[in-house]
């Protein structure tokens, strides 16, 4: 089978044992074309003001630029491993706007464009990525939980989370971000399972942006991802995941639908990786460079530009000044990445259990010995 790279419908190759499930293209919602055009949708509606549209384009573009300096500083030996956003700017900051102060996110370790809807600090993200920190943000704070590596586990957390704040009497909701490649987890099927029998108010905000890896959707499902909620008995939709307004609308209406008790719902946010998969990735290796010309094409900063231009809403002096900021932002990080202080390596022993732990207690003084013998040791030649 193949993947038509606009639409994802599913078509038949030669050699394919069988047929694919379906080869009809399935509906993507859209209320920004990539030429920058408004339109509008019949099951999802949007109103939005000037300010608040250049709002949106402030944020992608400083996210973009962010992004953009954290895989110089892994370049540079600063950080030990960094996950681009590079692409899917619109379905993160998109989704990240639609929450309410009270909702709570669930995020992998790409949501760098959440991370800065829910006001984490993105020092704070590359300090877990430089290793000096273990996240460094308070998550009930934000609502916004520590990056998840291993990956699926979190649609779990974000399921058990909702199913808790429904005991509650709470109204807030939950969103769960993942990927096409954690879709094939069995944690995510899990996740569906209690989430769909409990009616949890939690949202499953699949990132599809193309790639597992090195593994592309076709190998890993026969159809839509979001046709898979189906089966578990909630809705899903697919929405253009390189249209902030799009998934603007979508995830606010998604996560309306589970406050208001009418359970989960699951969105994918149809987009691509234009980078790596990490900086320890070549994605050269497994994909054709037409295909990232294409997506080149879709650019969700580039829509929005065109649109606000079109209309008049930003002129030159806007731009530029936008412009402006991310260069600020992007000093700011360089800098502050690094002049980040080493942690005190014994601070691995702590808060690894919530009280004293007696094998714990013993390794701790077992490693201050060991580390003091250099310092004895130094003091001896001198």
């Amino acid at each position: 089978m193949t993947v038509d790279s606009t639409t994802g419908a599913l078509t038949a190759a030669p050699g394919d044992h069988g047929s694919p499930v379906e080869t009809g293209p399935p509906e993507l919602v859209q209320l920004l074309t990539p030429e920058g055009e408004r339109v509008e949708h019949p099951s999802y509606s949007l109103e939005t003001t000037p300010e608040e549209l250049r709002s949106i384009y402030r944020d992608l573009v400083l996210v973009r630029r962010f992004d953009g300096e954290a895989t110089s500083l892994q370049r540079q030996g600063e950080l030990g491993l960094w996950a681009s956003l590079l692409g899917q700017e619109a379905a993160q900051v998109g989704s990240g706007r639609a929450m309410r102060p009270g909702d709570y996110a669930f995020p992998t370790y790409r949501e760098h464009g959440v991370a800065w809807c829910k006001g984490v600090d993105p020092l704070n993200l590359l300090g877990m990525f430089r290793g000096v920190n273990h996240g460094g943000w308070d998550p009930n704070e934000k609502n916004f939980h520590l990056y998840t590596i291993v990956i699926g586990s979190q649609t779990l957390h974000a399921t058990g989370y909702a199913m808790g704040i429904t005991k509650d009497g709470s109204d807030d909701a939950v969103i769960a971000y993942f990927g096409d490649g954690a879709s094939s987890q069995g944690d995510v099927a899990e996740a569906f399972t209690f989430a769909s029998v409990y009616n949890a108010p939690v949202v499953f905000f699949c990132q599809n942006n193309q790639w597992a890896i090195s593994e592309p959707t076709e190998k890993q499902t026969r159809v839509p991802l979001y046709r898979r909620a189906s089966g578990f008995g909630f809705p899903g939709v697919r929405v253009d995941g390189n249209d902030v307004l799009a998934c603007l609308a979508v995830t606010r209406a998604a996560l309306d639908r589970a406050r208001n008790g009418e359970g989960p719902m699951l969105i994918e946010a149809f987009t691509y990786r234009m980078g790596a998969h990490t900086t320890s990735d070549d994605p050269s290796r497994y994909r054709i460079a037409e295909e990232l010309e294409s997506w080149k094409l879709k650019d969700p900063i580039e829509r929005l530009k065109a649109y606000l231009v079109r209309e008049g809403w930003a002129d030159t002096e806007f731009l530029d000044a936008v412009e402006a900021e991310s260069e600020q932002l992007a000093r700011r990080v360089r800098e502050g990445v690094r002049t980040m202080p080493d942690p005190d390596p014994s601070s691995i022993f702590e808060n690894v259990y919530a009280e004293g732990h007696a094998l714990v207690d013993e390794e701790r003084a077992g490693y201050l010995a060991y580390a003091a013998s250099f310092a004895e040791a130094e003091g001896d030649e001198n």
